[in-house]
Parts: C-alpha cells; structure tokens; sequence
C-alpha cells in the first residue's frame, strides 16, 4: 500500500487503516493456519509468531495515538510493511508445508488401515475355509466337560447314587 505523504510523515489515517487491516489478515491467517494444522506442535510456533506480529501492531498504532512525532517516520512504515508481508509469505509457506505433511501422513494412515483391513479379511477367509471342512459330532450328555472341572454331570455317570462335589468355601474365590 501506498502512502500520501503530509508534513510530518506519511497519512495518519492510511497508516492506521493499513495496520488494521494487517491485523485482520494476521488474526485470519493464525485461525486458518489452527484449522490446517489442529493442535499440533507447529501450530504453537505460528501462533507465537501472529501474537508478536499482532503486538508489534498494537506498539505502532500506540505510538502513533500519542502523536510521537519521528523523523524516520515513513521509512519505519514502509520497512514495517515490508516486514509484515515477508512474515505473511512465510506463515502462507509454513502453513502449506504443514498441509501438505499432514495430508501424506493421512493418506499413509490410510494405506496402513486398508493394508490391515484386507489382512483381517484374508485370515477370515482362511478360517472360513478351514471350518467348511470340520464336522461336529454330538457329545452324550454324560461325558464330564471342562467346564465342570471333570465332575460328571450325572448320578449315572459316576455309577452311583449319590455325588459328591467340593464346594468352595465362603468368600473363597474360584480359578
């Protein structure tokens, strides 16, 4: 931007307005540099970056409220321009940099997940396969079980008419 020059400098006016709107721009960048970048490490370097571009916005514009009158004036404005676009272009390239990692970090996490899912359903059809081939009997009603420890489940089946079974003791607890 441009600046008139008046007597003692450049516009006031211009130079305030320039500073607000380098401050919408910034505040803009820092919420969609956020949104590129979640809460990642790099996000916390931008955002240090904006807030001190902010506050040495916030210093010009007070210093230039309080009517400080500076010979170097102009040349100050111009090379804080100039500054604040170079940093603008190299938030603009971090922030592309960071796009672009994150995307190929997402699209590796997807090849890994679609890699995994078509192993699971490989080891599923290998199970299948191999359970077409079992046959399963019937298992007589009195054959002891391994969920019943080996204890017949019958009076028949121990030949007797009573049967004996070990109960645990009260608040014991059972393996």
């Amino acid at each position: 931007m441009r600046f008139s020059v008046v007597e003692s400098g450049y516009d006031r006016r211009q130079v305030d307005s320039c500073l607000d709107e380098l401050g919408v721009r910034l505040t803009r960048l820092a919420a969609r540099a956020e949104v590129i970048a979640g809460a990642g490490r790099d996000w916390d370097q931008i955002r240090q970056e904006t807030t001190l571009l902010l506050a040495m916005v916030d210093r010009r514009r007070a210093d230039a409220d309080r009517g400080a009158a500076r010979p170097a004036a102009p040349r100050t404005a111009g090379e804080l321009l100039a500054r604040a676009r170079a940093e603008l272009d190299a938030a603009r390239e971090e922030a592309r940099q960071l796009r672009e990692r994150v995307y190929a970090e997402a699209v590796q996490a997807r090849r890994e997940f679609e890699a995994s899912l078509h192993e699971r359903r490989h080891r599923a059809a290998r199970v299948d396969q191999l359970l077409t081939g079992l046959t399963v009997g019937t298992v007589p009603v009195d054959t002891p079980t391994a969920a019943a420890g080996g204890v017949p489940a019958t009076r028949v089946a121990t030949g007797t008419d009573e049967v004996t079974v070990d109960l645990p003791e009260p608040g014991t607890r059972v393996a």
